[in-house]
């Protein structure tokens, strides 16, 4: 199922952005000027010993205290590679986002807290030549219409 129409079934509204590729935070930088809210990063990761899956998504101008979150989990995390990101999200690299989630509900997502109580919150939906703007309370029930774990840090 393509995302906008998810999204439009939960009566979600979002604006579209359209851009060139972009495949980091800092390239996306330039053409996220009139787009409203926390502009987010989202990080694929994975505990290798017990083959669980995470999407971590913070501010995009923060670092992940990796060793942090470790201890709020109690999971040795490493990055996912490219392959864990095509079989388990159906993206390739410079596409992550908390919206690939409809294609596997095994994925444990972790949402920093500022996001989650953002007024306005921008993603890729699943292709980096776009960006949706949507609102916090919309981004909220997004994540809640999801079958995912999900844990706020």
């Amino acid at each position: 199922m393509q995302i906008k129409t998810y999204l439009e079934k939960l009566r979600i509204k979002f604006k579209t952005f359209k851009h060139p590729p972009v495949y980091t935070c800092e390239q996306a930088e330039k053409y996220n000027k009139d787009i409203k809210g926390i502009h987010c990063k989202n990080l694929f990761m994975k505990n290798k010993k017990s083959n669980r899956f995470f999407l971590v998504i913070l501010p995009a101008d923060e670092k992940l205290d990796i060793k942090k979150l470790e201890g709020q989990l109690a999971e040795k995390l490493s990055f996912a590679n490219n392959q864990d990101l095509i079989d388990k999200l159906k993206l390739k690299q410079g596409s992550v986002s908390p919206f690939s989630l409809i294609y596997n509900k095994d994925i444990f997502l972790i949402i920093d807290d500022k996001i989650w109580n953002s007024e306005f919150v921008s993603f890729h939906p699943n292709t980096n030549t776009e960006t949706l703007e949507i609102s916090g309370k919309d981004f909220q029930k997004y994540v809640k219409s999801l079958q995912n774990t999900f844990k706020l840090i």
